[in-house]
């Protein structure tokens, strides 16, 4: 007669903690990376932000694979090709980053990095509003208000620039219409990331030929130390996303919804410090509007993910309490017939 299995010993209760000070490290990790980019793109002058954009697609698919290939994360790949209406949406996804790293870029480059951290903390507001318009959700008050706080920041922002702030509006479009479409999708991070590079990787690798053909090409004349980093812009992609992949499984989305607002703080302090870019009065104002609506929205989540989980425990305490009187009837119930029973057998 075999030995019956010994009970598994209860999960230790510093797990649940271990996993939690896990997730917030790769979450302060890859908001970090996200918003130290700003150093990076400059490092890769001459080359102008298309070849830099090119390089970035290209480079990117040769990491995202190197990290399938140690993982041995294929499976994915077939169900996939079987299904062209997600075909679809990923290279709808494509065309979106590709908008969107392409304007980064572009605004770090040129001067603009207050801007596009504009473009990134106005973003929550820009997917409530793409919410509202596409999927037909419904918004409670305090989220109304944040998004009427967030358009008259828009107003006093286009005041302040003398014209309309359009990297920080296009960046934040591009990046909400793609998580939009991407929910679509419905691939994990790394998996997704696959597949929308290797949709950019024939255009991008083509334009890099016509570079090189036509003597425009930074790749190969402008020394090794200047080909190694535009080589490795596409770890420095793939990283942030492997290390916020990490951390969403390991965090509750709310404290994931805070930690984003990382990211754009970091662009800000560096276009204030580092790259020196002009902050007038009115353009504080503009800012201070656009953090008074992200406060709302934060306050907002934080409430109601706190009446969800009150309700959740009332709802399991209902749920216990009704257990516990179904099996006291039933006791009862047993109890009462017991007797019966035995006198009839008797």
């Amino acid at each position: 007669m075999p030995t019956p299995p010994e009970p598994s010993a209860p999960p230790s209760r510093s797990e649940p903690r271990s996993e939690t000070r896990k997730g917030l490290l790769c979450a302060f990790a890859a908001y970090g990376l996200w918003g130290l980019f700003p150093l990076y793109w400059p490092l890769l002058d001459p080359a102008g932000p298309a070849e830099i954009l090119a390089h970035r697609m290209v480079w990117s698919l040769v990491a995202v694979l190197a990290v399938l290939a140690v993982t041995r994360r294929w499976a994915w790949i077939r169900p996939l090709l079987r299904q062209p209406k997600r075909l679809g949406l990923i290279a709808l996804c494509a065309a979106t980053i590709s908008v969107n790293w392409g304007v980064y870029i572009w605004g770090v480059n040129s001067g603009h990095v207050v801007e596009t951290s504009l473009g990134y903390f106005i973003n929550p507001l820009v997917s409530i509003a793409l919410g509202v318009a596409v999927l037909r959700e419904r918004l409670r008050p305090v989220q109304w208000t944040a998004v009427g706080v967030g358009a008259a920041a828009v107003v006093v922002l286009s005041l302040a620039y003398g014209r309309l702030p359009w990297i920080a509006l296009v960046l934040a479009a591009s990046f909400g219409t793609y998580s939009l479409v991407k929910k679509q999708v419905g691939l994990d991070g790394l998996e997704s990331m696959a597949a929308e590079t290797a949709v950019q990787f024939l255009p991008a690798a083509g334009f890099l030929v016509f570079l090189g053909v036509t003597g425009r090409s930074t790749f190969l004349s402008a020394g090794a130390g200047h080909t190694v980093l535009l080589m490795c812009s596409g770890a420095i992609t793939a990283l942030p996303l492997i290390l916020f992949g990490a951390a969403a499984v390991r965090l509750p989305l709310s404290v994931v919804g805070m930690v984003q607002y990382l990211a754009p703080t970091f662009q800000f302090v560096l276009g204030l410090l580092v790259f020196r870019e002009g902050m007038p009065p009115e353009r504080w104002a503009g800012f201070a509007l656009v953090w008074l609506a992200l406060a709302l929205l934060t306050w907002d989540a934080l409430r109601t993910a706190r009446r969800g989980r009150v309700a959740l425990r009332k709802a399991e305490a209902r749920a216990r309490t009704r257990g516990a009187t179904t099996s006291l009837n039933t006791e009862v119930t047993s109890a009462s017939e017991a007797p019966e029973v035995t006198a009839q057998g008797q």
